[in-house]
């Protein structure tokens, strides 16, 4: 797939307008791979991701990645930023902060992202910033230069994605979550329906910061264990913390992974509420029919599939070819909640 705005994070390599640093040491924040990487061949290349696809991606293209990097004193920092807007200047400031001196910052982000604001915060945190666009998208840079640099900014940006308490204390989340600071009406409305009598070994596709995982374990205590796949690392981290009280009552593990690829099991049921977009605002049905196929090779024969979705997604022919009885329990406020059962047989 494309991705312009790695491209054109990436163009002032290719049009002469920057040189890379000779020698240096890079750093890529929420680095994703692609044919335009190849600009930094030669370069000793340090790549951060905590998203399980992009991480994978960068793996299979024989990069290293890590989750969060402790280093600093790069010569060459790279960002792409995410949409939510704390985040984004968080990870700018980040981006800032592992620079050495004379080290050069750029990031990227679409013109419908939020690419003005972004060249606007990299001329107040160090003090100018050139640019270029293409793509429909911006690139935007600037060396460190400690007289120009404004301190106070960078330490008040560097908190502003840090976890906190929201929704009056009862959870602990962060910018750049989905739905970070609310509950989920998706989610909740799966939860409401979700019975009481589930039992057993369960898994929760896509937990986010632990919603439904809690819902299950306060509402059904037949339930001995649960598994929470999630791709995003820094959800996972906060889906543990919030579930913390259940630990050494009821069975938990947390799996950074991308669900599409595959689930362990057997599980006697699922819950999920999977993603319908990743890297872009475009609906991307082919992912929560990755998390249908996953669920159903992950149940034991007999096991529920509870699931709630956008109305418009086209699910239902998927759930059909891979489960045996599927059934609309609810359809309101946009979204519609199905519970799949996987054939005895083992279909």
């Amino acid at each position: 797939m494309s991705d312009p705005a790695l491209d054109t994070l990436l163009l002032p390599f290719e049009t002469g307008d920057l040189d890379l640093p000779a020698g240096a040491r890079a750093l890529f924040l929420r680095a994703r791979a692609g044919r335009s990487l190849s600009l930094l061949n030669g370069v000793d290349l340090l790549c951060e991701q905590s998203f399980a696809p992009d991480r994978d991606a960068l793996q299979k293209a024989g990069l290293t990645v890590e989750p969060e990097t402790d280093g600093d004193g790069f010569g060459l920092v790279l960002v792409l930023p995410g949409r939510q807007r704390q985040e984004a200047r968080a990870q700018l400031a980040r981006a800032a902060s592992k620079a050495k001196p004379g080290g050069l910052v750029l990031a990227c982000a679409p013109n419908t992202e939020g690419a003005k604001t972004l060249e606007k915060d990299l001329q107040d945190l160090l003090g100018g910033a050139e640019k270029l666009t293409k793509n429909k998208c911006r690139v935007v840079w600037e060396t460190v230069q400690p007289e120009k640099f404004d301190k106070a900014l960078l330490a008040e940006w560097l908190a502003l994605d840090a976890p906190r308490p929201v929704l009056d204390g009862a959870w602990t989340s962060r910018p750049g979550i989905f739905a970070w600071d609310r509950i989920d009406p998706a989610s909740k409305l799966l939860a409401d329906l979700l019975p009481e009598t589930l039992k057993g070994r369960g898994a929760d596709l896509g937990a986010g910061f632990g919603y439904l995982s809690r819902t299950v374990f306060e509402k059904a205590p037949k339930v001995t264990s649960l598994d929470l796949y999630e791709a995003e690392k820094r959800a996972l981290d906060l889906a543990e913390q919030n579930l913390a009280v259940f630990k050494g009552k009821r069975g938990m593990t947390g799996i950074w992974s991308d669900v599409t690829k595959g689930i362990e099991g057997p599980y006697d049921f699922i819950v999920s509420n999977p993603p319908f977009h990743q890297t872009g605002k475009a609906d991307r049905s082919d992912v929560g029919q990755g998390f249908i196929r996953a669920a159903a090779s992950g149940l034991r024969p007999g096991g529920e599939f509870y699931l709630v979705a956008n109305r418009h997604l086209p699910y239902e022919k998927t759930l059909g070819s891979v489960f045996a009885d599927v059934t609309q329990l609810a359809d309101e406020g946009g979204y519609k909640v199905i519970k799949a059962v996987k054939a005895k047989g083992g279909r």
